[in-house]
Formats: structure tokens, sequence, C-alpha cells
């Protein structure tokens, strides 16, 4: 059985998701402890229960201590991962994207097709924009042998969640490739989507939109970012995400979730610095993708390699889940290389 401490570098969710994914495919019994030790609220939250229980459905595995509050799980896998369609209620505004990365190398390998309707909230701090997945996660993994669709049914916000994303998943047979990604080349132009829910009145939108790029010219980036306004969502809320793909291939983006008090203006400056911090390291993947590649490049047959803009727990935490569900890992400044298991079903 597998020990992993989730008081490991960052601490977070994460190492739960991860741990759990990993163990899902590998069939590698597992028991986490101090889980989410470094967070004010300790323990299992319900979108992390929802990620366990999820991959248990999925692999047939048998669990124990997984609730709300538990610092402590055990996961023994079934047997092999089962295809089908599936729906998940988080329950609260909890992130959706996050399950989406939980179960999506399961839905990978799954013995027929995966799809997965997930509730709870879709656009929020410290989790992935479902905008961000769609046009920079998604096109790498693509490269990687992953083909995944992604689809916003309803946005949902915090506190009151009730959003809903659609992801549907084609299995492969074989592993995944490994991605090379060692040379930033130059950026032609930069898109992205200004996202708001019941704030078309306040020009919310446009106004991220505008701000944005304007600091992205300033920068000597031509960038055209889509406007759009939506009245679906239970209560208001915005989102803002930019991204460019390079000449050699490499995607990188940033985004920003609306918040009590944080203006359009506030938005629209934060998702263009970010989006140049990254990009001025000559990094190939920006600082989130360099976090979610590990789980996938842990799983591809051959060794992966590329260029982040910074080191950071999250990865350091990732990287060292690699290593103890058998992937080997090296770091060289920058430079982050991993030799995946070559796992296929």
């Amino acid at each position: 059985m597998i020990e992993i401490d989730g008081a490991q570098n960052s601490g977070s969710g994460t190492i739960v998701r991860y741990a759990v994914a990993l163990a899902s495919l590998l069939g590698q019994p597992l028991h986490l402890f101090n889980a989410r030790a470094k967070r004010e609220k300790p323990g299992l939250r319900p979108q992390h229960l929802t990620s366990v229980l999820a991959c248990a459905e999925m692999c047939g595995a048998k669990t124990q201590g997984v609730n709300v509050g538990s610092h402590e799980l055990t996961f023994i896998p079934g047997g092999r991962i089962k295809g089908g369609a599936f729906a998940w209620d988080i329950g609260t505004a909890g992130s959706t994207t996050m399950l989406a990365l939980s179960i999506l190398p399961l839905a990978c390998f799954a013995n027929s097709p995966v799809t997965a309707r997930i509730t709870g909230g879709v656009f929020q701090d410290f989790a992935p924009s479902p905008h961000h997945m769609q046009n920079v996660l998604a096109p790498l993994l693509q490269r990687m042998g992953l083909s995944l669709r992604l689809a916003v049914v309803r946005a949902g916000y915090v506190p009151k969640g009730a959003g809903v994303i659609e992801l549907s998943v084609r299995p492969i047979e074989r592993p995944l490739h490994a991605l090379t990604l060692t040379e930033q080349g130059s950026l032609r132009e930069v898109s992205g989507i200004a996202f708001s829910s019941h704030l078309r009145e306040r020009r919310v939108s446009e106004r991220m939109a505008r701000v944005c790029e304007g600091h992205l010219a300033n920068a000597g980036l031509s960038s055209k970012i889509e406007r759009l306004y939506d009245t679906a969502a239970l209560h208001a809320g915005a989102s803002l995400v930019v991204w460019g793909e390079s000449s050699t291939g490499c995607i990188l983006g940033a985004d920003r979730a609306g918040a009590l008090r944080r203006s359009s203006e506030v938005i629209g400056r934060f998702v263009a610095e970010k989006f140049l911090a990254d990009l001025t390291t000559g990094a190939t993947v920006d600082q989130h993708i360099a976090d979610q590649l590990v789980l996938f490049a842990t799983l591809a047959d051959g060794t992966s390699r590329y260029l982040v803009p910074r080191q950071t727990e999250h990865l350091a935490s990732n990287l060292r889940l690699a290593e103890q569900f058998g992937a080997k890992v090296e770091v060289r400044g920058k430079e982050v290389t991993i030799e995946g298991v070559g796992f296929h079903r």
C-alpha cells in the first residue's frame, strides 16, 4: 500500500485528487493521511470528497474514511475503469473543473466512452477556468493522444454554485504520448473570453476585455477577446481568460474570476499582467498548466519536458506524487523532465 502524506509541500487538496486518480489507474492501494493539513480548514471538503467518490465509482474501489472533514482515507482500487454516463453534484460552490481534472485520466483509459455531468462552482478563484481548460489544456492533451470535450452548460459562482459542466472523453487503448515543449518561440496573437452573468447593464465583459487588451497592446501583443453575456446563472458573476499559441506550438494562458468588490478593470489588468509575467520568463507552459501536465506526463510512455515560469509548492507536490507512483522526475532550473510509466489498459 502506498502511503501519502497530504501535508507534503503545498498540503493542498490537489494531493488528494491526484493521488486517488493515479491509484485508481495503476491499481495501487492507497493510504493518505494529513489531508489538506496546511489549509485553513484542513480535512476533506465536499469538492474533494466528491472527487474521491467519483474515482471510486469509476474503478470500483473500496474506501474508508471518505467523509467531509476526514484527515485520513484508504482507497483500494477495483478492476478496470468503467465508462458510461455519470452525474456528480458537489452540493456546494466547490470546483467542478477540479473534479473534471481528477476523473479525466480515468476517462482516458475507461472501457467505453465517458460523459460526466458535474454540478457545483464553475468560475472561481483557486480553480481552473473551464475556458482555460478548453483552450489551453485540451489542445496540449490532444497532442498526447487524449481527446476531450468540455462544455459549460450553466455558469455557477461563489457562493451558490449550481453551475453545470459536461465532460466527454473517448478512451484510448495505447499509452499517452510524451510531450516536449522546450522552446517558447514567438507569440502571434492572443485570444480570450470575457464572460459575465447578469451584468450586461454594467458592461462588465466589455470593461474587462478592453482593459486587458490595452495592457497587452502596451506590451506589443495584439489580442482579440470575445465579449459574452449570460443570464442562465443563478446570480451575477464574471470570468476573464486569455491564451496564446507560439510559433513552436506552446500554449500559455491566464485567467481570473470575478469577486465581490473586485472591479472589471482590476480583473482585466490582473489577467494581462499574469499572462505577461509567465510569458516573459521564457516558459513553454503557464503556471497552472505546469502543475496539471504532471499527472498526464506520469502516465505517458516516454519522457516529457517543458519549461515552467517558476517553481511552486503545487508543482513540487505533484512531482513528488509522480515519483511515488513510479515516474522518474528531474528538475533543472526551470526545465521539468518526467519519464512516465507507460500506462495502458
